[in-house]
C-alpha cells in the first residue's frame, strides 16, 4: 500500500510557500526547518590533527630521550602537555562536566584523551537526529544573502536538540583548536625548526611534527577569521565559497610560515634579542586590551559564568587576553577583544588597526631579516641568503596581497562594506589627481577645495543595501 504522508522536507517546503504568501505583521518568514543536520566535520579534523601531532610529539620525544637530548625534549614535552591541558579543561568547561555524573568522560579527560571521547559523543549525536520526532530548543532569525546583499524577508529556522548539542560541540572545538594552534603547534613549530637548524639535519618525525604544526596553525587562523565574519555579520546567514577559503588558506599559510621562519633565522643569529622581541610582542598585545578598558573606564562585564567571583572573572579576562598576545605574534588575530563587552569581542572591527598591523609586522620582518643577513653564523655560507631574504619578504607581500583579494572579491559580505579596497585606492588616486591640478585651478583665482568625501561614490550602493535591510526587517 502505498503511504501518501508527506516527508519533512515537503513540510517544510509548503511552510515556507505559504508563510512567504502570507508574511507575518514584522515581515519575518516563518519556516518549520527539520532538514538533516550536516555532518560535524570539524569536529572530526580537530580531533584527527591532535591526535595526529600528539603521537608525531610522543615519538620525536622518545627520539631525543635516546639521543640523550635532555633541552630539545624538555621542551618538546613543555609545548605537547600544555595546550593538551588546556585543551581539556576548555572542553570540560564548555559541556559542563564537573557537575555532572560523568566518571568515564572525566578519565578519557585525565588520560588526555577528551577530544576522542567528545568527537564520538558527536558523532553518535549526528546519526541519531531525524530518527525521531523533537520539539526545537530555539528559533534562529536571518538575512539570506545573494551576491553579496540582503535579500528579502528574514527568516526563521527551528533549532533542535541533536542540532543544538551539535553547536556545542562544534563550538567547544573552534575554541580548542585556536588554543591548540597558537599555545602548542606554533611554539612546537618554532621549536623544531630552530632545533633543525642547530643540529643541521633533518629527522623524518621532526619533519612530520613540523608540516602537521603548521596545518594546525593555518587552521586556527582560519577559525578566527571565520569568526570574525560571523560575529560583526550575525543578523546574515553567510556562507564561505571554497575560493574564498583558498584565498584565506594562502593569506594564512604565508603569512605563518614567513613570520615563524624569520623569527628562527633572527634567533639563530641573535639569540638574546630574540627574546626581547618576543616579550615585547606579548606584553604590547597583552596590555593593549586593558589599557583601552581602564582609558574607557568601563566595569568587568557580568554573567561571563554564574559561578564566577570578580576574581575567577578577572583570571579567565586575562587567560583570553594572553591566548589574544600570542595569536597576534604570529599572525592578525582578526578578532579585536572588548574586555567590558559580555561576549568579549568588539563588534565593529576598525580597519585601521588592520592596515596599522601589517605595516608595523612587515617593517618587524623587514629589520629582523636585515639585522640576521649581517650577523648569521657560518652554517648559511652554502645557502644564497641574498635570495632567501628576497624570498621572506615577497612572501610576506604576498600573504598581504591575498588578503586584499580576499575582502575585494571573496569576502562572503564584501557587498556590505561601507567601503573597500578598491574604494579606497580610487579615492586615493582622485586625491592626488586634484592635489596635482589644484595650482592651474588657482591660476585662474582663489578657490576653496572641499576634502575629499570617501563616501560620495558608495550613495547608490548603499541606498540599495539600506532598501534591502529596511525591508526584511
Amino acid at each position: 500500500m502505498e503511504n501518501n504522508k508527506p516527508s519533512e522536507h515537503d513540510i517544510t517546503e509548503v511552510v515556507a510557500q505559504q508563510s512567504a504568501a502570507n508574511p507575518s505583521e514584522n515581515g519575518v518568514m516563518m519556516v518549520i526547518n527539520h532538514s538533516k543536520v550536516d555532518p560535524p566535520f570539524s569536529v572530526m579534523w580537530s580531533t584527527v590533527l591532535y591526535c595526529a601531532e600528539f603521537i608525531c610529539a610522543s615519538v620525536l620525544i622518545s627520539s631525543y630521550h635516546k639521543n640523550e637530548d635532555v633541552v630539545w625534549m624538555g621542551l618538546t614535552i613543555t609545548f605537547m602537555l600544555v595546550p593538551s591541558v588546556l585543551t581539556q579543561l576548555t572542553l570540560t568547561f564548555v559541556h559542563r562536566d564537573l557537575g555532572r555524573d560523568r566518571p568515564l568522560v572525566l578519565l578519557m579527560h585525565l588520560l588526555q584523551m577528551g577530544p576522542i571521547i567528545r568527537c564520538i559523543e558527536a558523532l553518535v549525536v549526528y546519526c541519531q537526529a531525524g530518527k525521531k520526532e523533537e520539539p526545537y530548543v530555539t528559533i534562529s532569525r536571518k538575512i539570506k544573502l545573494k551576491h553579496g546583499k540582503g535579500l528579502g524577508p528574514a527568516f526563521e529556522c527551528e533549532i533542535g536538540h541533536s542540532e543544538r548539542k551539535l553547536a556545542v560541540h562544534r563550538n567547544a572545538f573552534k575554541r580548542t583548536a585556536v588554543i591548540q594552534a597558537f599555545l602548542g603547534s606554533a611554539p612546537q613549530l618554532t621549536l623544531q625548526l630552530y632545533a633543525t637548524i642547530q643540529e643541521k639535519y633533518i629527522l623524518p618525525t621532526r619533519l612530520a611534527l613540523m608540516i602537521i604544526s603548521l596545518i594546525s596553525i593555518i587552521y586556527g587562523a582560519l577559525v578566527c577569521s571565520v569568526l570574525a565574519i560571523q560575529i560583526k555579520y550575525d543578523d546574515y546567514k553567510v556562507r564561505m565559497k571554497p575560493a574564498a577559503y583558498l584565498c584565506m588558506i594562502l593569506w594564512r599559510g604565508l603569512e605563518i610560515a614567513t613570520r615563524i621562519t624569520t623569527l628562527v633565522l633572527f634567533s639563530s643569529a641573535l639569540r638574546v634579542w630574540v627574546i626581547l622581541v618576543g616579550l615585547t610582542n606579548l606584553f604590547f598585545f597583552f596590555f593593549q586590551p586593558w589599557v583601552e578598558f581602564w582609558a574607557r573606564k568601563a566595569s568587568l562585564p557580568d554573567n561571563i559564568e554564574n559561578n564566577f567571583s570578580k576574581l575567577g572573572t578577572t583570571v579567565v579576562l586575562c587567560m583570553v587576553t594572553f591566548l589574544y598576545a600570542c595569536i597576534n605574534i604570529f599572525c592578525w588575530s582578526a578578532v579585536q577583544l572588548d574586555l567590558a563587552d559580555h561576549d568579549l569581542v568588539e563588534k565593529q572591527p576598525r580597519w585601521r588597526r588592520l592596515a596599522i598591523y601589517y605595516t608595523v609586522r612587515f617593517i618587524e620582518n623587514v629589520t629582523l631579516i636585515v639585522l640576521w643577513y649581517y650577523f648569521k653564523t657560518d652554517f648559511y655560507v652554502y645557502v644564497c641568503t641574498p635570495l632567501l631574504v628576497v624570498q621572506l619578504i615577497v612572501c610576506y607581500s604576498l600573504a598581504v596581497l591575498f588578503m586584499l583579494l580576499f575582502h575585494q572579491f571573496c569576502h562572503p559580505c564584501r557587498r556590505l562594506f561601507h567601503y573597500n579596497v578598491e574604494d579606497c585606492l580610487r579615492c586615493a588616486c582622485c586625491w592626488r589627481k586634484k592635489q596635482s591640478e589644484l595650482p592651474a585651478d588657482h591660476a585662474d583665482g582663489p578657490q576653496d577645495h572641499a576634502p575629499p568625501d570617501l563616501t560620495n561614490h558608495l550613495t547608490g550602493r548603499e541606498t540599495d543595501i539600506l532598501d534591502d535591510i529596511m525591508e526584511a526587517a
